[in-house]
């Protein structure tokens, strides 16, 4: 009886030592969880006010424009860049210039997938002083002629395409041919006589009598020659001009040879 009387204060000792340890961890838990949740608020009201406060910062009509501005001034930049570099290749080479002259500068704003290597349309149209006939150049060379226009656009059909016939000389040989698109690349040239005497490495150049372009603009280097062909040999011609990756364009402001006479 005595041993019971002593054993039953330690069980109850124990046992509330047990629920004190259990209400301290409660207490940790629950303090926990308040500050979790005190973090989250607070992370989303600033969250919050972050958001009302930048609201004027954010991306509207007039940054979307800056965005566009300085997209065009790289880009200008990028061309003036390649220009020297043309210039300076075209000077190694012996490949003469574009004819200097009045010229209107205008931005590609319509490609189809569908005729890549057919047609472009500029962002530059007849109150711009553009006309129908013109020729249209890039850096390195003639890309085609303006075929349409509009009051703010003109359609460009460009040397490749298979409409396209372009009067041209080799400049090492003297020789004439018609510049023919086939749809792909690189355009053919046919030549009037039965031996040219054309080489892979000739520079291409617009003839001088030529009645669609004026003459002595860089079109291009042959890359093979085909003297089985009949009645003349053919030569397959890389343009000298970027065609497939052009974002800028020149237009020369002149009406055609057949025009100006």
């Amino acid at each position: 009886m005595f041993r019971l009387r002593k054993e039953f204060p330690q069980s109850t000792r124990r046992a509330k030592e047990q629920r004190s340890r259990l209400l301290g961890l409660g207490a940790v838990v629950l303090s926990l969880a308040v500050a979790s949740l005190m973090r989250q608020v607070i992370g989303e009201a600033f969250m919050e006010a972050y958001a009302v406060l930048s609201r004027p910062f954010w991306p509207g009509p007039s940054q979307l424009q800056w965005v566009r501005q300085a997209e065009e001034v790289a880009n200008m930049e990028r061309l003036i860049l390649l220009e020297k570099e043309n210039q300076r290749l075209k000077e190694l080479i012996g490949l003469p210039s574009v004819p200097r002259g009045s010229s209107l500068r205008a931005p590609v704003i319509a490609r189809s997938p569908a005729i890549w290597w057919r047609q472009l349309t500029l962002g530059r149209g007849s109150r711009h002083g553009i006309r129908v006939g013109y020729a249209v150049v890039a850096p390195g060379g003639l890309i085609g002629r303006i075929t349409a226009v509009t009051v703010n656009t003109a359609q460009v059909t460009l040397i490749t395409d298979p409409t396209s016939r372009v009067g041209v000389l080799v400049t090492r040989t003297n020789h004439h041919g018609l510049l023919s698109g086939l749809g792909s690349g690189r355009p053919v040239l046919r030549f009037l006589t039965e031996n040219p005497r054309t080489i892979p490495g000739d520079v291409v150049v617009t003839s001088s009598a030529s009645t669609l372009v004026p003459g002595g603009i860089p079109v291009g280097v042959v890359q093979n020659v085909d003297r089985n062909r009949a009645p003349a040999p053919e030569a397959v011609v890389q343009p000298s001009a970027p065609i497939d990756a052009i974002a800028w364009a020149d237009v020369l402001l002149q009406d055609p040879p057949e025009l100006a006479q």
